[in-house]
């Protein structure tokens, strides 16, 4: 009797190790960067709309060049654009939301909203140009840093004309699963294939 109450105590305690070790291998990813855009238009009301910022650093853990794998999804869930931009250690990348990541979507319709997904990678193109392929292969590597700015509705002060407000967050971590890397490297090898140009975004500049 006391031999299986021992083995009745033991199995909380496994369960609970193996929760917080789960928790702590999705805590310590950190490859996988999320965030959003709207109001993505360059004039709405008759009045022009500033362009959104997407910044990328790589800070140099492994002291090498890494790639931001970049999936930019409409707000309808559709991929519009993908594509590898190299990052080098201490880099600092700077792309435009309206000429860089959604200029050139797969449908020919600019997304108005939206998500940017970057993984952070391992260079995994040999001597492609670029040497970043999000299309297959990719391998997750730490620890690329990404800033988004967001266009915030407009505001009118007395007779002063429309402002719009923007802001700036760092992108949000997020576990990558095996299913998710998959399918953003499975749908941005389609939109290359279907696209024949269109859906694949560009790099802006910095390195």
């Amino acid at each position: 009797m006391k031999i299986l109450n021992s083995r009745v105590l033991l199995l909380p305690l496994v369960v609970v190790g193996v929760l917080v070790a789960g928790t702590a291998v999705a805590s310590a990813q950190d490859v996988y960067k999320v965030n959003y855009f709207d109001i993505n238009a360059p004039v709405l009301g008759g009045l022009p709309v500033p362009d959104g910022t997407v910044r990328i650093s790589n800070p140099g853990l492994t002291y090498g060049n890494l790639c931001a794998m970049i999936y930019v999804f409409a707000a309808d869930q559709q991929l519009a654009e993908c594509c590898g931009c190299v990052e080098t250690h201490n880099g600092l990348r700077k792309l435009s939301i309206r000429h860089n990541l959604t200029s050139n979507p797969l449908t020919g319709v600019v997304p108005f909203s939206g998500l940017i997904k970057v993984v952070s990678a391992a260079v995994n193109g040999g001597g492609m140009t670029p040497p970043c392929d999000p299309t297959a292969n990719v391998t997750p590597t730490p620890n690329l840093r990404v800033w988004v700015t967001h266009i915030q509705n407009g505001e009118s002060f007395g007779t002063f004309p429309l402002v719009w407000p923007t802001t700036e967050t760092e992108s949000s971590d997020s576990t990558l699963g095996a299913t998710e890397l998959a399918s953003l490297q499975a749908q941005c090898s389609f939109t290359n294939i279907l696209g024949s140009g269109a859906g694949v975004c560009s790099c802006g500049s910095g390195d």
